[in-house]
């Protein structure tokens, strides 16, 4: 048997939060290494375990993945969860970069001095740039490429989540988006996830941004 992967990040969301759910989706159990002081960071570093200098950082299958797209799509293609042909590939590609370009709006929120401006930008994109293109897709179709169920289906799932926290009403004008939200819901791997007690992360507060801080030694704002 395989060793589980081993994921290394704060005890936070970020970009780390994708993986997590990537994962859970595949049904792969993996092990957390909660970053919480720079010693452990620099360690890392000094182990030339990051390659950019960045996490997060995934090792798995004897490799030391970095750079959050790269790994995503690892592990989509280990588990079946990307495209059978390039047209498939570069349609899941092109819907998970949208989704993840809006969910990196949201998680810089918390570095940010004055919210309001940028969480205003995010809902006017939102509704106007990102949410009508997965309306459309899903208009008819189960899953927005190639009839089962990717890497892409995942990110909106995700990304419609962390909008309802900070939008509770975004969806009401999207029935095919929440109607895809609401069958996503269902599958078990992901109704699980969504319990207490998984190893899904809640939204970033005061102490998740110091643990960061700390860690990376950032100068805030960004």
């Amino acid at each position: 048997m395989s060793e589980k992967p081993v994921v290394y990040y704060f005890n936070g969301r970020g970009k780390m939060e994708s993986i997590r759910w990537l994962l859970t989706v595949a049904e792969v159990e993996f092990d957390e290494v909660l970053l919480t002081t720079r010693e452990q960071y620099e360690k890392l570093l000094d182990d030339g375990a990051l390659m950019f200098q960045q996490v997060p950082l995934v090792e798995m299958d004897g490799m030391k993945l970095i750079q959050t797209k790269a790994i995503l799509n690892y592990i989509a293609e280990k588990y079946n969860l990307h495209a059978k042909d390039p047209k498939e590939r570069v349609m899941i590609n092109m819907y998970s970069e949208g989704l993840t370009d809006l969910m990196e709006m949201i998680m810089i929120l918390p570095f940010t001095p004055d919210p309001k401006p940028k969480l205003d930008n995010i809902q006017s994109k939102a509704k106007e740039r990102y949410l009508p293109v997965y309306e459309k897709a899903l208009t008819g179709p189960v899953y927005l490429v190639g009839g089962k169920l990717s890497l892409a289906d995942v990110l909106l799932l995700e990304c419609t989540l962390m909008l309802e926290e900070k939008f509770p009403d975004i969806l009401k004008d999207f029935p095919n988006v929440k109607s895809f939200q609401g069958r996503m819901t269902q599958i078990p791997a992901i109704s699980r996830f969504l319990q207490p007690g998984s190893k899904r992360k809640p939204p970033p507060d005061e102490k998740y941004l110091k643990n960061v801080v700390e860690v990376l030694n950032l100068k805030l704002p960004l």
